[in-house]
């Protein structure tokens, strides 16, 4: 079995577009969205209808949580507020229907999916080896899935001592063995210093995890934040990547 998997679009619908079309080259059996399909950008309701449509399971992020009103806006400051404001005004019945149909968790074989992390699959960020090693003992699962953070990451627990860190475009992993936690980056808004869309391979056949990077027209999604009056900072720390 062979599985894409993407997370934290952010309403960035060229980034999911360039990632989907390089998805579909790959022929995978399923894939999955680790959350946060709406927040910071420009195209909520296409992303929605997209990830809908492609997605085998998809997961509730924060953003997707305050938009529908799980969560209270009042969790969110500065940019992040205004943004997810503004994507309450926009949001579909559809859309909306669909992001409050989502968990921020789910099971499958030998996996755990988390937007978080298994701690709070919410609102924690895996991103000290601390943090890892804790998600890695709280659950069973050989492999753990986590997004939220817009950080690629590979960590194992190899003889009692966290090994990993980030993983850059590239990045192959053999999964046999070891127990793993990996990010597979976000598609809309990457804040690891690579501008490029992220998404990861999985081939449980083969026993390995595969991560990619694909350009987009970010010019394009820059000009659309602009046009929403969203907050100019969310289309042009798209260029960096940070």
């Amino acid at each position: 079995m062979r599985v894409a998997v993407v997370s934290d679009i952010h309403g960035n619908y060229h980034a999911l577009e360039a990632v989907l079309a390089e998805v579909s080259g790959e022929a995978p059996d399923e894939l999955w969205c680790l959350g946060d399909v709406v927040g910071y950008g420009p195209a909520p309701n296409a992303c929605c209808a997209l990830v809908r449509d492609t997605a085998d399971l998809c997961l509730a992020g924060n953003h997707d949580l305050a938009v529908v009103g799980t969560l209270p806006l009042a969790d969110f400051n500065g940019d992040a507020a205004t943004a997810a404001r503004w994507t309450q005004g926009k949001l579909g019945a559809e859309s909306r229907a669909f992001l409050a149909s989502l968990s921020a968790k789910a099971e499958r074989p030998g996996v755990g999916l988390f937007h978080g992390s298994p701690l709070d699959p919410v609102w924690d960020y895996v991103l000290s080896e601390e943090g890892a090693r804790l998600s890695l003992e709280c659950v069973d699962d050989p492999l753990v899935l986590v997004g939220h953070s817009h950080v690629p990451l590979t960590v194992t627990i190899e003889d009692g001592e966290i090994t990993g860190g980030h993983a850059r475009a590239g990045t192959e992993i053999a999964l046999g063995g070891n127990r793993w936690l990996l990010n597979p980056g976000s598609v809309g808004q990457p804040r690891d210093g690579d501008a490029r869309a992220a998404w990861l391979v999985l081939d449980f056949d083969a026993g390995q995890a595969s991560f990619r990077r694909v350009d987009y027209p970010i010019a394009k999604t820059n000009e659309e934040v602009k046009e929403a009056g969203l907050p100019p900072v969310l289309g042009e720390r798209l260029f960096s990547g940070a």
